[in-house]
């Protein structure tokens, strides 16, 4: 049976994404280079789809390109612009109060430290983790359905939820693959690696997965 090997497989994937679509987040860092815009985005792509999130944050910043603008548009008017992302009724009432959070407990500025992060209202471990890691570009371990599956699916790690997978790649997976590691298997489970008949024929680590060939792929 294959072995999963992180230091044959990082180096394979990290290739084989430059060809995916980059995932919202990074995107949007990408073309902002600003924390504020990355923190949102991280909490509107929650329980949605990326090209959903992406025309979500991009009508949002169009009226919203600072922290203290939200205190100028209405709950109702938030939810307008981010509708349909998921949960968005909820997701308008955290925005709303965002300056607020900030002003009162991080003199203005987004933090740095998922400690902190995590105080804002809307804002788990995830989205904590994923904003220290791509806002910040410090080490964070952020854990979505899709870093949660493949590292099982690969016998990376043996875990029930996101959140054990976390505490578990906190561990055993070395520190300089952690700043690339959450979007580069975003974007792998997105388009080859995925929850139902994954493209196993075409993957290009399947010579180091165990399930390749399992019924069920492609």
């Amino acid at each position: 049976m294959a072995k999963f090997q992180i230091n044959k497989v990082y180096p394979i994937l990290k290739k084989e994404v430059l060809g995916y679509k980059v995932p919202v987040v990074d995107l949007i860092e990408m073309q902002t280079h600003d924390p504020f815009k990355v923190l949102v985005t991280t909490m509107l792509s929650a329980r949605t789809k990326d090209e959903t999130t992406l025309e979500a944050a991009k009508r949002l910043f169009e009226r919203v390109k600072k922290p203290e603008d939200f205190n100028n548009v209405s709950v109702r008017q938030i939810q307008e612009l981010i509708y349909p992302v998921g949960f968005y009724n909820n997701k308008a009432r955290f925005l709303k109060e965002l300056p607020k959070t900030l002003n009162e407990k991080f003199n203005g500025k987004i933090p740095e430290t998922i400690d902190e992060l995590i105080q804002i209202g809307g804002v788990g471990r995830k989205t904590a983790n994923l904003v220290v890691s791509v806002a910040f570009r410090k080490p964070g371990m952020c854990v979505d359905t899709h870093v949660h599956r493949i590292m099982n699916r690969m016998g990376y790690v043996r875990t029930k939820n996101p959140h054990e997978t976390e505490m578990a790649l906190r561990k055993k997976l070395p520190l300089k693959y952690w700043e690339n590691i959450n979007s580069m298997l975003v974007a792998f489970g997105q388009n080859t690696c995925r929850p139902i008949s994954p493209w196993c024929s075409r993957c290009p680590i399947r010579g180091h997965c165990p399930r390749a060939g399992v019924k069920n792929s492609r």
